[in-house]
Order: C-alpha cells, then structure tokens, then sequence
C-alpha cells in the first residue's frame, strides 16, 4: 500500500485510533496497558522534555504522524526534532515529514 492509498480511507475513519504503515504494510494498535506501555511512556515524555527546555530549538513530540518515505508513515510515542535545520520539516497539513533526530518507542514484554 503506498502512502496516499492509506492516508485515505485513515482520514476518512474519525474514531481510529492508531495506524502506522511500514514498509506498504498497515499495523493497527493494540490496547495499551499501564504497565506494559503508558508508565515507560511517561517516563520517556518527561525525560525528553526536560531535555527539550534546555535545549533550545528542540520540538517534542508525542504519537504524531511521521511521513519518512512512500511506504512508511509511523506513529511513534514520542521524537525529538530539530526545528530550523534539523532533518525532518513540517509539511503544509502539519506532518513530520522526513526523519526526526530522535525516535522512541515503547516495546512491552509480552511473555
């Protein structure tokens, strides 16, 4: 699938919560459990965003859309980026195009 046939019918479908296309493949999120996904999230904010207010140009984000290529459109739980001169820019509809300096993601054990 390439990244217009899934922006598409996502943008069309309100209460979806999460989708991420990798490598042309759709992956739908799964519920996310406190303390397997949202406690480790937390701590990952509140760690980049102290970093963030010292670190002047720095834009912080949270599960936003990541357009890298034709084939990948990740939601990552959070990203760094450089905002003048960085990597990645801010499409005309409000994407992170490109790659951020700084992916995080949040990977529980599912033993």
């Amino acid at each position: 699938m390439t990244l217009a046939e899934f922006e598409r019918p996502y943008s069309a479908i309100p209460n979806l919560k999460k989708a991420e296309l990798i490598e042309g493949i759709v992956y739908m999120g799964s519920p996310v459990r406190i303390i397997q996904h949202g406690e480790p999230h937390s701590s990952i904010i509140t760690w980049l965003g102290v970093y963030k207010a010292s670190a002047p140009g720095i834009e912080l984000g949270d599960n936003c859309t990541v357009r890298l290529d034709t084939d990948n459109e990740p939601q990552p739980d959070a990203l760094l980026r450089i905002g003048m001169g960085g990597q990645s820019t801010i499409s005309e509809d409000g994407y992170v195009e490109g790659a951020p300096e700084l992916i995080a993601e949040i990977a529980a054990n599912c033993q």
